[in-house]
This record gives structure tokens, C-alpha cells and sequence, in this order.
């Protein structure tokens, strides 16, 4: 029994050690095959796309916020003391503003309307209308980009799963090559495998979280658009009743 552990160790040396296997960066590069590279080289693309997105719309929404919460205090000040054509200056100072492109669109098809000795309820419906269009417009807007980081999101890890396969096909090609089963042998192929599932869970994961994030804050952002066209609309019916009077 001594003999034969003693003949198994050597043995077992070999299996570890024919071949010197690199984890840094730079030597698991090297051991990946072109189609792993390949992958590696899209999911770094998806990432950089993906992060361009995120900070784009992250950009853009703080803007819309800081902007808005300076218009709104102020147009309402306008449209108390009826100034119309001020509160439209207001909002054009504020262009970033989600609820200023809303406002600015119902304000202007109600002022077209203004020089009429009455405001007819067709006034009412057009600026509800035109309420309407800007809304759907400034969604739009917001919501740009939010599809291609769903995208990457969904698919970032299947094809970190093709580079995955890849791998473990290289793992057993490099087998029937060397004609030996060593860890040495696979080592090369299992290391690209993993690298490649790993670097598309990290590119899916920041993805996805940051879609759910925007996507919620694109719905606040509709929120208040819709409660700020309500209000619009009243206001437009509290001035067609004063002016009947």
C-alpha cells in the first residue's frame, strides 16, 4: 500500500503542475482563444454603452428636477397674478424641465386664443390636447436610451454563457490535443469560461438595476406631469369662468 501511495504521489504532481496556468489580466488574455476575445471585446462594448446611458440619463434627470423645482414655485406666481406671457418666459428659461416643456405647450395654445371676448370650451380642449401631445413627447424623451440598457441588461449574460461554452469546448479540444487529462490541460479553457460569464454578469447586473432605477423615476416624472396639466386645465377653466362674469 506505502509502494503504491508512494508511486501515486509523483503521479498526482504531474496532474497539477504540466502546465503553469496565469490568473493576472494580462496572461488570461493571452490564453483565451479569438472567439473568447471576440466576446470579451462585445461585452466591453455593451458595458461602455451601457454606462454612457446611464450617465446621460442621469444627467438629464437631475437637471429636470433642479429646473423644475425653480419653475414651478415661479409660474405659479405668474398665472396667480394672470400673467400669462410672463409664466411662458418662465418656462423657456427653464428648457430642461420636464414640466416646463408640459406648461409651456398649454399655456401657448391658450394664449393663441386670448385676444376671443370669451374662452369657448374648443380653447379648453385644444390646450388639453396640446397638454396631451407634450406629455407623450417629453416621455419619450426621458425614457431615451432606457431600451438599450434593458437590452444589454437581458442579454449581457447569455452571451457571457456563449463565451462560457466556447471555453469548455476549447477545454476539451486542448484534451484530445495534448492527449493528457491534467489540470494543466483543461486549466486554459476553464479559466476562459469563467472569465467570460463573469465579465457579462458584471456588465447584466449594473444594467439591470440602473433600468429599474431610471425606469421609476421616468413614472415620478409622469406623475407630475399629469398633476401639473390638471392643474393647468383648471386654471384655464377658473379664468373662462371669470371672464363670463
Amino acid at each position: 500500500m506505502l509502494a503504491h501511495a508512494a508511486h501515486s504521489i509523483p503521479a498526482a504532481f504531474l496532474f497539477f503542475q504540466d502546465q503553469q496556468v496565469g490568473f493576472d489580466i494580462i496572461s488570461l488574455w493571452h490564453q483565451m482563444g479569438i472567439l473568447a476575445k471576440v466576446v470579451v471585446g462585445i461585452l466591453f462594448v455593451m458595458s461602455g454603452w451601457s454606462f454612457g446611458v446611464m450617465i446621460d440619463r442621469w444627467m438629464a434627470f437631475n437637471a429636470a428636477r433642479k429646473q423644475s423645482r425653480a419653475f414651478a414655485p415661479a409660474v405659479a406666481g405668474a398665472l396667480r397674478d394672470g400673467k400669462i406671457d410672463e409664466a411662458i418666459k418662465v418656462a423657456e428659461r427653464n428648457k430642461r424641465s420636464h414640466l416646463a416643456k408640459v406648461v409651456t405647450a398649454g399655456l401657448m395654445e391658450f394664449r393663441a386664443h386670448q385676444d376671443s371676448s370669451d374662452i369657448p370650451g374648443e380653447t379648453i380642449e385644444a390646450s388639453k390636447r396640446a397638454l396631451e401631445r407634450t406629455e407623450a413627447i417629453v416621455h419619450a424623451e426621458l425614457k431615451r436610451g432606457l431600451g438599450s440598457l434593458a437590452t444589454i441588461g437581458s442579454t449581457a449574460p447569455f452571451v457571457g454563457l456563449f463565451g462560457t461554452v466556447v471555453g469548455i469546448i476549447n477545454a476539451f479540444r486542448e484534451i484530445t490535443t495534448q492527449r493528457q487529462t491534467g489540470i494543466g490541460a483543461v486549466a486554459g479553457g476553464i479559466s476562459e469560461a469563467l472569465v467570460t460569464t463573469a465579465i457579462g454578469l458584471a456588465v447584466a447586473i449594473p444594467a439591470v438595476m440602473m433600468f429599474n432605477y431610471l425606469t421609476g423615476r421616468v413614472e415620478a416624472f409622469d406623475v407630475e406631469m399629469d398633476n401639473s396639466s390638471s392643474e393647468l386645465i383648471d386654471y384655464f377653466l377658473k379664468r373662462r369662468g371669470a371672464v363670463r362674469r
